[in-house]
C-alpha cells in the first residue's frame, strides 16, 4: 500500500550521517589489516582521495525513451490545460483546477478530500490505523472491529492530529534564485537554506496565528524552481466510519501490492470548526455512474519521492548500493520485530508494534521491486535514452552545454567515489537514531558514545550528544537481545560473516551470545547505567558496547565523513542540474514528486500479466471466491458480518479497480475523479509491477495505480453497515456542488 507516514523515520535515519560532519574521527584501532572493501571491490576512502577510480557500477544500453518518461504529476502552478483538453476530449479551465486542488487535502503521510459540504473527508483505511486505534475506549477493539459514528454527536475526536488544504501558491523563484547566485558557489547551499527559512517566515507573518495557515517552500526540479505553498490546516478532525481491519486490509501481506484484489481500503472522517461541521463548497461528490474500462480518471494527491531527474549514474548507484542496503535492514529488522511481537501480541504496546510491522512490510517490498526495477536493463536503458536526449538538447545550445555537461559528468565521478565507500556509510545510520524502534537502545547508546571518544567536538556539540545519550529510553531486555542478534545478523549480511570486522565483533561466539554478553555487560544496557557511566570521563570510556563499533577502526568514519563531503557536493550539483532541466523543457513535463499536491492523469485499464490478463476492475464475487478458496487461511478470512453476505448486497459490484494513473507512496487516500471532478474511486495502492519503477520513470505497460471503486464503497455502507446516515449523506452531496 502506498503510504510515506512511517518510512519516513527511516528514511530520516539516512541524516544521522550529518553527525559525522565535525572533524575526522580519531583512529579507534589498527585496521591496516582489513582488506579495501568487505565486498571484494576497491575503495576510495577519505585518506587516499587520489586514488584512480575504477569503475564499480555498470552501463545499460539505451532503450527507445518517451518525453513522459518522467511522469504525469503535474503541479497546480503549471496546469497542463491544454494537454488534458486534448488527450481526454474535454475543457479543463482555471475554475476546474481550482476546484480540484481545493476539494483535495493532506493529511499526515498520506493523501484526502472533502466528500460532502458538511466537511466529511474520505482517505485509506491504511492511512489512519493509528487513530482508528486512539478513538477506541475501554473494551473497545476499533482497529479490529471497526467503527461507526450512527449520529452526528457519535463522531470521536481524533487527537494530535490535522489536515492541510493548499489555497494559495505564489512563484518564489526569481527571488530566491538571485540571492543564491549572489553568493560565492561554495556558500550557495547555506545561502539558499537561510532564505528559504526567511522567505518561510516573512509569508508566515502576513497570516494571523488564529488563522491557521501554514506556509511551505516547496523546491521543484532539484532547486530549478520554487514555490511557496499555502495551507489551511484543520484540527479538530473526528472519525465518522472505518471498517474492519480485516477488511481494510483484505489478503494481507500477501495481497500487498497485488492485482486483482479485494480490498475495502477506505475510511471517513470530518472536520469540524467551532466545534461544528466545517461547511465547504469545494468537494467532490460521488458520481453517479462508475468508470469503464478505457475512461479517463485523475488522481488528486500528494505522491511523496521520486527521483525521476536524477542522472543515470545515480539512479544506477542507488540500485546496486543504497535501495539494495536499504531493503537488506528491513528484511532483517522484521525478522527481530516479528520476534518481538510475537513474545506478548496481546499487549498495547504489541498492538501498535503491529502497525509499525505491516508498515515496514510495505516498505520492504516497496525497496525490493526498486532494486529490481533499478537493475532492469529494459527501465535502464529508457532512463539512458532520456539522459541522452537531454544531453543531445543542452548540447544544441552552446551556454547550456558549457553550464550543465559539466554538472552530468562530475555528477557520474562522485557516484563511483560513494560506491568504494560502500557499505559503510550505512551501516551506523539506517535505523541507529536516538530511540528509534527499529534498533536496539544499547547499540543507540553506544554508536554516540562512541562518537563522544573519537570526535573532536565542540563543547556546544559534546554537550549535545552527551544529553542525547542519556535520553535514549530503555528497552525490555529480551527485545535488545532480539534487535541486537539482528544488528549482527544484518553486518553480517553486508559485510560477511568471514569478515575481519565480524570476527572481532563475534570473537569466536554466535551472535546470540554476543547479544546476550552484551546486555548483561554493558554499562549502555539501561538508561540508569548510562547516566553514571556519562558522568566518567568520556575520553577513558571503556565498555563492550563500545568495542562493538571499535571493531571498525576508523574506517567507519573516515568513510562516512568522505561519503558526507561527497553527498553535499551531490546536493548542490542536482540543485543546479534541476534548472537544466527547466531550461530545456519547462513545464512539458512536471517536477520529480516533493509530498505536495499533483494532478495525475490516467486511464481505467486492465493489462497483461502472468500469462493471462488482468482486468479492469473486481467484485464482491471474486473476494467470496477468494475467501472461500483459501479455506481457513487468516489472510483471507471475513469479519463476522461479512462471512455470509446479506441478500441484499449485489454481488457483481465493482470492488476495486487500475488505472495507469503516475501514483507513489504518499497518494495513499488520494481521491480517483472524471473529468466532472465526481469521485469514481479511492486510490490505495500500486501493483508490483509498478513497485519499483515508479520512482525512476513512469511504466504503463503493466505498471497500474490500484483503486477502491465508489460503487463497492456505496454498497457495503449501504448493505453490510446499514451505515444509513452516512449514505444519506454522501448522495445528497451530489445536488449541493
Amino acid at each position: 500500500m502506498y503510504q510515506i507516514i512511517q518510512l519516513k523515520p527511516l528514511l530520516a535515519a539516512l541524516s544521522l550521517l550529518l553527525l559525522f560532519s565535525c572533524a575526522a574521527p580519531q583512529q579507534a584501532a589498527d585496521d591496516a589489516a582489513a582488506p579495501a572493501n568487505e565486498s571484494g571491490t576497491a575503495a576510495q576512502t577519505a585518506a587516499e582521495p587520489e586514488t584512480e577510480i575504477i569503475s564499480l557500477l555498470p552501463t545499460f544500453e539505451p532503450v527507445p525513451s518517451s518525453i513522459l518518461d518522467n511522469g504525469r504529476m503535474w503541479t497546480f502552478e503549471h496546469a497542463p490545460v491544454e494537454y488534458f483538453a486534448e488527450t481526454y476530449n474535454f475543457d479543463p479551465d482555471d475554475a476546474w483546477f481550482e476546484r480540484a486542488r481545493l476539494g483535495a487535502l493532506r493529511l499526515p503521510g498520506c493523501s484526502a478530500s472533502f466528500i460532502s459540504p458538511n466537511g466529511l473527508v474520505m482517505t485509506n483505511h491504511h492511512c489512519v490505523r493509528d487513530q482508528i486505534t486512539q478513538i477506541g475506549r475501554e473494551g473497545e477493539r476499533t482497529l479490529d472491529d471497526g467503527f461507526y459514528a450512527v449520529t452526528l454527536s457519535d463522531e470521536r475526536m481524533i487527537e494530535d492530529y490535522y489536515l492541510d488544504q493548499l489555497i494559495d501558491i505564489r512563484d518564489l523563484t526569481d527571488l530566491i534564485l538571485d540571492e543564491v547566485d549572489s553568493a560565492p558557489i561554495e556558500q550557495q547551499a547555506q545561502v539558499r537554506s537561510q532564505v528559504i527559512q526567511r522567505v518561510q517566515a516573512e509569508l508566515s507573518a502576513e497570516f494571523d496565528e488564529s488563522e491557521n495557515i501554514v506556509v511551505q517552500v516547496v523546491s521543484l526540479f532539484n532547486g530549478g524552481r520554487y514555490s511557496a505553498y499555502f495551507f489551511r490546516r484543520y484540527f479538530d478532525i473526528r472519525m465518522v466510519m472505518a471498517p474492519e481491519l480485516q477488511i481494510g486490509y483484505y489478503g494481507g501481506d500477501a495481497d500487498n501490492f497485488t492485482y486483482p484484489r479485494y480490498n475495502l481500503d477506505m475510511t471517513f472522517m470530518r472536520v469540524y470548526e467551532d466545534d461544528a461541521p466545517l461547511q465547504t463548497p469545494f468537494f467532490f461528490p460521488f458520481a453517479i455512474e462508475g468508470v469503464r474500462s478505457g475512461d479517463g480518471v485523475f488522481v488528486i494527491g500528494n505522491p511523496g519521492s521520486t527521483t525521476r531527474l536524477n542522472t543515470v549514474a545515480q539512479l544506477t548507484y542507488a540500485g546496486q548500493f543504497q535501495l539494495d542496503i536499504i531493503h537488506r535492514f528491513l528484511f532483517h529488522t522484521l525478522n527481530s520485530l516479528d520476534a518481538i511481537f510475537e513474545l506478548d501480541p496481546d499487549t498495547d504496546e504489541a498492538q501498535q508494534l503491529r502497525n509499525t510491522i505491516f508498515s515496514l512490510r510495505n516498505a520492504e517490498k516497496l525497496y525490493g521491486g526498486q532494486v529490481l526495477a533499478h537493475r532492469d536493463p529494459f527501465l535502464m536503458g529508457r532512463r539512458t535514452d532520456n539522459e541522452n536526449n537531454f544531453v543531445a538538447a543542452l548540447r544544441d545550445n552552446e551556454a547550456l552545454a558549457a553550464e550543465y555537461i559539466p554538472i552530468i559528468e562530475r555528477i557520474a565521478e562522485i557516484q563511483e567515489q560513494k560506491a568504494g565507500l560502500a557499505p559503510y556509510p550505512y551501516i551506523m545510520s539506517i535505523g541507529m537514531q536516538p530511540n528509534s524502534a527499529l534498533s536496539s537502545a544499547l547499540l543507540q547508546r553506544a554508536l554516540v558514545a562512541y562518537r563522544l571518544v573519537h570526535q573532536d567536538l565542540s563543547t556546544e556539540a559534546r554537550t549535545q550528544a552527551l544529553a542525547g545519550l542519556t535520553a535514549i529510553q530503555d528497552r525490555d531486555p529480551a527485545h535488545e537481545r532480539l534487535l541486537i542478534e539482528n544488528h549482527l545478523r544484518y553486518l553480517a549480511d553486508l559485510l560477511g560473516d568471514d569478515s575481519p570486522y565480524m570476527r572481532r565483533i563475534l570473537n569466536g561466539h554466535d551472535k546470540a551470545e554476543v547479544a546476550a554478553a552484551l546486555v548483561q555487560n554493558s554499562a549502555f544496557a539501561t538508561q540508569e547505567q548510562t547516566e553514571a557511566f556519562a558522568e566518567t570521563a568520556f575520553r577513558e570510556w571503556s565498555d563492550p558496547g563500545l568495542d562493538y563499533f571499535n571493531a571498525f577502526g576508523s574506517r567507519l568514519y573516515e568513510n562516512t565523513l568522505m561519503f558526507q563531503l561527497l553527498s553535499q557536493e551531490e546536493n548542490q550539483l542536482e540543485t543546479r542540474l534541476g534548472r537544466g532541466w527547466f531550461a530545456v523543457y519547462g513545464t512539458s513535463i512536471p517536477p520529480d514528486a516533493t509530498f505536495s499536491p499533483r494532478i495525475a492523469d490516467g486511464v481505467v485499464a486492465g493489462y497483461e500479466y502472468n500469462g493471462t490478463i488482468a482486468p479492469a476492475y473486481t467484485t464482491f464475487y471474486g473476494m467470496y471466491d477468494r475467501h472461500h478458496s483459501h479455506n481457513t487461511d487468516p489472510q483471507w478470512a471475513l469479519p463476522e458480518r461479512w462471512a455470509t453476505p446479506t441478500p441484499s448486497l449485489d454481488l457483481s459490484t465493482p470492488l476495486n479497480f487500475v488505472s495507469t494513473n503516475d501514483i507513489i507512496g504518499g497518494n495513499s487516500g488520494s481521491p480517483v475523479v472524471n473529468t466532472r471532478l465526481e469521485i469514481v474511486g479511492l486510490a490505495f495502492d500500486g501493483n508490483v509491477e509498478s513497485m519499483g519503477s515508479s520512482t525512476l520513470i513512469l511504466d504503463d505497460r503493466s505498471a497500474r495505480a490500484v483503486s477502491v471503486d465508489s460503487r463497492g464503497m456505496l454498497e457495503a455502507l449501504r448493505h453490510v453497515y446499514r451505515a444509513d446516515r452516512l449514505v444519506r449523506e454522501i448522495e445528497d452531496a451530489r445536488h449541493q456542488r
